[in-house]
């Protein structure tokens, strides 16, 4: 992969999205592996269930506080700002995959082009595990069965345990990327480094 040039400008995000993203990591991370051990609800309410729960309903918080910034937060993390619907973005997003299969990384504002498509795709897959998740927390009963309408909502809940990792995945892997060709982005997202003046 081409090295990426550092003459861009970010339109880097402020400390409170990034705080959320922290909460969207750190949280997500945990009520997923958590997830793993939850077991079926209609058994005993044991710890592993009680767990996910708590912590589902504390990432449901950080999700739910991600929206509302995304409509009334700071213009660089407004979705009007990078979510890809416009037609320059879009073909933002296809210079983008041109690019990587020359080899060259996308060399883009925070979120434009195919960033905005992985970070549109993943508050989309944990939106939908907070909403179903809450949902459970709200009308799940542990111990009893579920009716037709709440079993449905727990199996598209479970859809998570493979959306989750994509997402991981497609993120992680960029991330990695972009650090070995010497962006370290990565670092100001977890308060590691202080952001540049543009």
């Amino acid at each position: 992969m081409e090295p990426r040039s550092n003459s861009r400008q970010r339109g880097e995000l402020d400390d409170l999205t990034r705080f959320i993203h922290l909460g969207l990591t750190f949280l997500g991370i945990l009520a997923y592996l958590t997830g793993l051990f939850a077991g079926d609800y209609k058994r005993a309410y044991h710890l592993g269930f009680r767990v996910h729960k708590w912590l589902g309903l504390s990432l449901s918080f950080f999700v739910f506080w991600r929206l509302w910034v995304g409509f009334y937060g700071s213009r660089e993390a407004q979705f009007s700002q990078w979510v890809p619907y416009t037609r320059e973005r879009v073909l933002m997003v296809l210079e983008d995959l041109v690019n990587l299969l020359r080899l060259k990384l996308p060399d883009r504002a925070v979120h434009q082009g195919l960033a905005g498509v992985a970070q549109t795709f993943g508050l989309g897959v944990f939106s939908w595990m907070a909403l179903t998740g809450t949902l459970m927390f709200i009308f799940l009963e542990p111990g009893r069965k579920a009716g037709v309408a709440l079993h449905f909502i727990k199996e598209l809940h479970e859809a998570g345990l493979w959306l989750i990792p994509i997402f991981l995945g497609i993120h992680v892997g960029a991330v990695t990327l972009h650090a070995l060709a010497g962006d370290d982005l990565w670092r100001q997202a977890f308060f590691l480094k202080k952001k540049q003046d543009s």
